[in-house]
């Protein structure tokens, strides 16, 4: 599955990065794979905007669709 495929409040591992200078731009910005983010808002035709602590980033649905994640049941680290 692609991150521009999240719903406003999933939970979602990011299990593949796009390769090049993109994968470089989006590491800097502190993810990488294996990171558990929340999509906080899907913008109809818009952005996906993600959450990972209280860092929020909207991410183009371009890059999205590029972007592997595995659907998570929770938030990681909090008990059900």
């Amino acid at each position: 599955m692609t991150l521009d495929k999240a719903l406003r409040g999933q939970w979602a591992a990011i299990q593949e990065l796009p390769e090049g200078n993109v994968r470089a731009q989006i590491i800097r910005f502190g993810l990488s794979e294996g990171e558990a983010v929340q999509c906080e808002e899907a913008l109809p035709g818009g952005p996906i905007v993600i959450r990972k602590g209280t860092f929020r980033l909207a991410i183009g649905r371009r890059l999205a669709r590029q972007i592997t994640i595995r659907m998570l049941s929770h938030q990681p680290g909090v008990e059900r």
